[in-house]
């Protein structure tokens, strides 16, 4: 009588082999996480830059080149300058001595939402510019102060906190110097008061400013 086939057995593996496939699961999982961590760097050094050019150009719009030598940018400090919370502040020097400042002020009383402001201050008080970062405003009612440097924020150049006064420091319908934009009353009065704001806290904490400590930015 013929018998059952023979079957062949599997060889029983070495412990040799089964470190080698052990260590290639391991090199291969250690190439994925330094291929993943090479391109999230990558990945955060480009939007670090980003960020970095985004700041650099909206300061140059509220901050002559000729005031400093720094990279106002990196000099930065978290201060609250009449928002209700702590945004930044570029501080320009020149052969180290302080020469301007840019402070971020946020109104939160705009027609729709907050609207956000860089306003540009030299170091005597006087305002350089103005420069609308963020807005929330209705088109067709807000749109004069609809973000970027729109002409009716030049009002504000060369301001300081006694000029006009201190009760003037608002719209001519208040009482005040500054006409408001036509059709947008509560927009122009949320960015007088912002203005005013930031004017007033550069005057009163000045050498603070200068002083405090700048982030790292690196």
């Amino acid at each position: 009588m013929t018998g059952a086939p023979e079957q062949d057995l599997p060889l029983p593996r070495s412990p040799a082999s089964g470190w080698r496939a052990v260590a290639s699961l391991g090199g291969i999982t250690l190439l994925a996480a330094l291929l993943i961590g090479l391109a999230w760097q990558n990945t955060r050094s480009r939007i670090a830059d980003n960020e970095a050019r985004r700041i650099l150009t909206e300061l140059t719009t509220v901050l002559p080149a000729a005031l400093y030598d720094n990279a106002p940018y990196r000099d930065v400090v978290q201060l609250d300058a009449g928002s209700g919370r702590p945004l930044p502040v570029y501080r320009a020097r020149r052969n180290g001595v302080p020469a301007a400042a840019v402070l971020t002020v946020e109104a939160p009383d705009g027609y729709v939402g907050p609207v956000r402001l860089l306003v540009g201050v030299d170091s005597s008080g006087r305002v350089l510019g103005v420069h609308i970062t963020l807005h929330s405003e209705t088109p067709g009612v807000g749109d004069a102060v609809a973000g970027g440097t729109p002409p009716w924020v030049g009002i504000f150049t060369g301001r300081t906190p006694t000029d006009p006064p201190e009760g003037q420091w608002q719209l001519r319908q208040d009482g005040g110097t500054f006409d408001a934009i036509a059709g947008a009353t509560v927009s122009s009065r949320s960015v007088v008061g912002a203005v005013r704001r930031a004017v007033q806290y550069f005057a009163m904490h000045k050498d603070e400013i200068f002083a405090a400590p700048a982030e790292d930015r690196r």
